[in-house]
């Protein structure tokens, strides 16, 4: 084990709602505008926040996840992420103890918490509280021993007077700050949250506003005291930066789906995929009308239902991807790409949009949510990820379903939901391999390498040279 020393906190809350991840984008914007390096991070199966983190940090965020990801992979990624930094933020989840199980801290993050020796500072709606919150305080600075409770961040509250107020209330762990309820600065959101923070969703004064209000509000001097007093990391040896397999330069090149369809991406997947020698490509399949020069392709999820006009007069694109599954090129694709793959998208409105038609079935859109939550995947036989018998873990969320079920598709995965029946999934026709299931990588890196090798192998039958 090496050895690091990096300040850092973790914002968590008393449940979902109460504002964590404005209070995370205000105090890195604060920290960003006193010339710090941030690096940020978002505990769980989270795709928007950290699109929020990178606008405030100007820097890429990671996911952190208990469940998906053991610890040793979780303090590997938050080494090298946060190496060059002069601080890292990480928010939490939902409540600070909830999640994967009711009875244990396993995928939650007090988990992460204690996995980084992280202080802890705890958002709380304050509105309609007093005295109450020095309870509230207490719970949770003794419910885990082990657990530094190091402030309170008190939200919506009604101005300098209650801000004050709930100091004087809570002795025992220091109210830090606080924010008034900012209509006007609202995030806009949609039906899986908050927005993507693309420029054209989510305008820069926003951001700009949060950081001078934390500035103003927050007691940031205490703050990064706090952080600083954070111990001395014991990190894997393999943290400092990612190894790289092979030659020195790529084997291959992946093309990466970007734009306002396909950004549901862990950072670390990615990461991964450079590091067993493939160079990435991206590319946006509602706009342009040809695939770069790849040996893979890689369809993460996001808003195809919202671009379903687009995607569908893409008719180049999609004849593209055809063309490249045809010819026995390899492509994986996660939930929105599933979609994209499938023969349409139903659309709430009822509108039908054909798309790519390699997986049997349209994705039909409902209004409620269809599934939620940690799986655990076996590859019943050998994909393009490599041979049968892999086991990953992932995460659902979606509100489409594929009509009528592909019954008759070649399904690879064991599906194993942390709560519920099993069932079989991950839908496979030549290289082709589609799932609603968005697999961490970290929990087994061998499929990460097994899709480079298989995107290696289709180039040197094609007798392309290597790139680079």
């Amino acid at each position: 084990m090496n050895t690091q020393s990096i300040p850092r906190l973790l914002i968590a809350a008393t449940g979902s709602g109460v504002g964590k991840t404005t209070v995370t984008i205000a105090l890195i914007g604060a920290l960003r505008a006193r010339g710090m390096r941030v690096a940020a991070f978002k505990c769980g199966p989270d795709y928007l926040d950290p699109t929020y983190h990178r606008r405030a940090a100007g820097a890429a965020s990671h996911n952190l996840d208990g469940w998906m990801m053991d610890r040793d992979s979780v303090l590997a990624t938050f080494a090298r992420a946060a190496a060059s930094a002069d601080v890292a933020v990480i928010e939490g989840m939902m409540g600070l103890f909830d999640g994967a199980a009711p009875t244990s801290d396993e995928g939650s993050s007090a988990e992460i918490a204690k996995w980084l020796a992280a202080p802890v500072l705890l958002a709380v709606d304050a509105s309609g509280m007093a005295r109450t919150v020095a309870a509230v305080a207490h719970g949770f600075a003794h419910f885990d021993p082990h657990l530094k409770l190091a402030g309170l961040i008190c939200n919506r509250v009604g101005g300098r007077g209650h801000l004050d107020l709930l100091r004087a209330a809570s002795a025992e762990v220091p109210v830090l700050g606080g924010f008034p309820d900012e209509g006007r600065f609202a995030f806009p959101e949609r039906h899986l949250g908050l927005l993507s923070a693309d420029d054209k969703s989510v305008a820069q004064p926003l951001f700009d506003a949060w950081a001078q209000l934390a500035e103003r509000w927050l007691d940031l001097d205490a703050i990064l005291a706090i952080a600083r007093s954070a111990p001395v990391l014991a990190v894997p040896q393999t943290a400092e930066r990612w190894p790289r397999s092979g030659a020195a330069g790529p084997r291959c090149r992946i093309g990466i789906a970007s734009d306002d369809a396909f950004h549901f991406y862990y950072e670390d997947n990615l990461r991964r995929l450079e590091a067993a020698g493939a160079e990435l490509v991206h590319f946006a399949p509602t706009r342009e009308t040809r695939l770069p020069e790849v040996d893979g392709l890689y369809f993460g999820g996001g808003y195809p239902e919202a671009l379903a006009a687009e995607l569908s007069g893409n008719g180049a694109m999609i004849e593209a991807v055809r063309s490249f599954a045809r010819s026995g090129g390899p492509i994986y694709a996660e939930c929105g790409g599933l979609m994209y793959l499938s023969e349409g998208i139903r659309t709430p409105d009822g509108r039908s949009w054909p798309m790519v038609g390699l997986i049997a079935g349209a994705a039909v859109m409902s209004e409620r949510l269809q599934a939620l939550g940690y799986v655990e995947v076996e590859t019943r036989a050998e994909s393009i990820l490599g041979p049968g018998g892999l086991r990953m873990r992932g995460h659902q969320f979606r509100y489409s379903t594929l009509t009528p079920a592909p019954e008759r598709m070649e399904r690879v995965y064991a599906v194993r939901p942390r709560w519920g029946e099993a069932f079989v999934e991950g839908y496979r026709t030549g290289n082709v391999l589609a799932s609603y299931v968005h697999i961490h990588w970290a929990s087994n890196p061998k499929a990460a390498q097994g899709f480079v090798n298989s995107c290696a192998a289709w180039r040197a039958r094609n007798r392309r040279p290597t790139p680079g």
